[in-house]
């Protein structure tokens, strides 16, 4: 930001806010001295939008819904003015040495890494449980995964931890896998153990990404895991809209202070996908939330967030019949995200429950459990809340014709791969039934959003296993006979 921005700014508001946000304070300034607007976007500060959106959403959003092209706030690619602080501070924040803003969530992150760092025929070891994002930029990249599958907690039908001697194992029998990619945490908030998996890979001289949608707030409270960035990643993804407190759709990519990859190959790559008219919104949302957590008041409740969920587990712990995910099996996990089941119910079943009989909605359910995420926002009152409803659950004896007759978990195959995935999507094809399926090769991913991973990826061979995963769908897309 220029001298003559920062002189406009109000010092007390500075003062006040005790954390730089350049894109937030361009944009306040930007609203604050409104100019007569002659370019995009065309809806001209609200005044030509639809009124009941506008009355939804309010004039002070429509006024300040711009692009990086105007208005002194630098632009995205190449990053300039507030944006290229704003990335520069949240380097600094994360422990980074490099950080690019993402705009169409850790999927854009994702894709540009396999778009930057492999090529057509590369191996790459991936885990089984990766986002859907992976397995498309390996799709547009053509290089081959090679899948390693992270330990199974049978009880709970979810994928678990991938330890280090796992992949010295795959690393040493495959001396042509030229990278390792991994998920960490799980979306139930299961741990791995990073540094001793970069240890590994820093043996065989290759580089660790690792995608940390899920552990954006590790860096800024110390009874949260450790960040991949500090124990030897070269570069991780966060999704800073899951629970960082940014905006939907907005991540960031952290390229490590001792990364030895092609931070320049990455750069380039996310200007071929990033759109060349990003919202500021979610730009401003994304510097919003590294001031937020670096603030006094953002300490504060990412402190509460992780006393409300201990405080949420203790109350758990004493409910008969239910049960949570937790850290005493072996492996470790994020406090603040609570998986629980109950005896005789379904997680789909538990999820309905609580929505229409106490007005709660969860992160997500399986057929398994339910996911409770501990957020920022949430109150002591909405756990004592939903701790109170949970335990009138539990003591109800809801019935679940569902659960009697079958509970189906959720997908944990290992791939049995006839050809490439990139191969197998640009293959011809053809849409069959379902119950014409079995032996034939899949031609697209078949992932539930939450969590993305992937039931059946583009060249798998689909088996009778696959079928109770499958309920949802009548046909299958997949390679032409």
């Amino acid at each position: 930001m220029t001298d003559e921005l920062r002189q406009k700014l109000s010092t007390q508001q500075e003062v006040e806010i005790g954390i730089k946000a350049p894109i937030v304070e361009a944009l306040r300034l930007a609203y604050e001295n409104p100019t007569y607007q002659f370019h995009i976007p065309g809806h001209t500060k609200g005044k030509a939008i639809f009124k009941d959106f506008r009355n939804l959403v309010g004039d002070k959003v429509l006024n300040v819904d711009t692009t990086d092209e105007f208005d002194n706030l630098g632009t995205l690619h190449p990053a300039t003015g507030p944006i290229k602080e704003a990335q520069e501070l949240a380097a600094e924040a994360f422990g980074a040495k490099k950080t690019f803003f993402l705009l169409n969530g850790s999927t854009a992150g994702n894709l540009a890494l396999a778009m930057a760092l492999t090529k057509k025929g590369q191996k790459i070891l991936v885990n089984r449980n990766c986002h859907r994002s992976v397995l498309t930029g390996l799709m547009i990249s053509g290089a081959e995964p090679v899948w390693i599958c992270p330990n199974k907690i049978e009880d709970w039908s979810v994928w678990g931890n991938i330890s280090a001697d796992q992949i010295e194992e795959i690393l040493s029998s495959n001396n042509d896998i030229s990278m390792v990619w991994i998920t960490n945490p799980t979306y139930e908030g299961v741990v791995s153990d990073i540094k001793s998996i970069s240890s590994v890979c820093k043996k065989h001289g290759i580089p660790l990404i690792v995608d940390e949608a899920h552990g954006c707030l590790w860096n800024f409270n110390k009874h949260l895991p450790e960040t991949a960035l500090k124990l030897g990643a070269d570069a991780v993804v966060h999704s800073l809209h899951k629970t960082g407190g940014s905006m939907s759709q907005s991540s960031m990519l952290h390229i490590s202070k001792d990364s030895i990859i092609d931070e320049v190959a990455v750069e380039k790559a996310l200007k071929l996908l990033h759109t060349t008219s990003p919202s500021l919104l979610l730009l401003a949302s994304l510097d919003a939330a590294r001031a937020n957590l670096q603030s006094k008041k953002g300490q504060k409740l990412l402190d509460k967030a992780v006393e409300n969920a201990k405080y949420l587990r203790k109350r758990l712990d004493s409910i008969p019949n239910l049960h949570q995910l937790k850290g005493d099996f072996g492996y470790k996990t994020d406090v603040t995200k609570v998986f629980i089941r109950i005896d005789g119910l379904s997680g789909k079943r538990l999820e309905s429950i609580l929505e229409i009989d106490f007005n709660i909605e969860v992160e997500s359910a399986s057929d398994i459990g339910v996911l409770i995420l501990c957020n920022l926002g949430n109150k002591r009152s909405d756990f004592k809340y939903l701790a109170d409803a949970l335990e009138k659950i539990a003591a109800n004896h809801y019935q679940d014709i569902y659960y009697l007759e079958k509970r189906k978990h959720m997908p944990m195959l290992e791939p049995k791969i006839i050809i490439s995935l990139r191969d197998a999507f640009y293959a011809e094809k053809e849409r069959i039934p379902k119950s014409e399926a079995i032996g034939r090769v899949s031609a697209e991913v078949v992932a539930e959003c939450p969590p993305g991973i992937s039931i059946l990826l583009p060249g798998e061979l689909i088996t009778e296993e696959h079928l109770p995963y499958l309920n949802d769908y009548d046909t299958l897309e997949v390679v032409k006979a």
